[in-house]
């Protein structure tokens, strides 16, 4: 009486299969940090709906670090003017040794629509 039950379950079970062949396995995550030269540190940046994805970043005097952007959700950029940095799509990573201590304003680079004067993040150089 319900036989077509189980055949369309079988159908529709391979069509999946065939699928998941077809467009292949989502890949391993590959560690960013593997590419790093001795010595130096990821910073990751990542903006969003008019906020950067922390509020303070914290980073060590004299290292190199490999300042890594992407946008989540919109278009945006990262500047830090005091340290003559920006970072956008076009140039989404830059190398920078921050050697004084102190405390930086971020604002994003992009007019990015009506929250976009809000947008600013600290980079705290300790």
């Amino acid at each position: 009486m319900y036989k077509w039950i189980m055949s369309t379950f079988i159908t529709v079970a391979c069509a999946l299969g065939v699928y998941l062949l077809a467009t292949g396995l989502p890949d391993k995550p590959h560690d960013e940090a593997e590419g790093l030269k001795e010595g130096q540190e990821l910073l990751k940046i990542t903006a969003s709906n008019f906020e950067f994805n922390e509020k303070e970043y914290h980073v060590k005097a004299g290292t190199s670090y490999v300042i890594k952007f992407s946008n989540k959700l919109g278009t945006h950029g990262a500047e830090i003017k005091d340290l003559g940095i920006e970072l956008e799509s076009a140039k989404p990573s830059v190398e920078y040794t921050f050697d004084k201590p102190g405390t930086y304003e971020m604002h994003c680079s992009i007019m990015c629509g009506q929250g976009h004067g809000g947008m600013i993040a600290k980079i705290i150089v300790e």
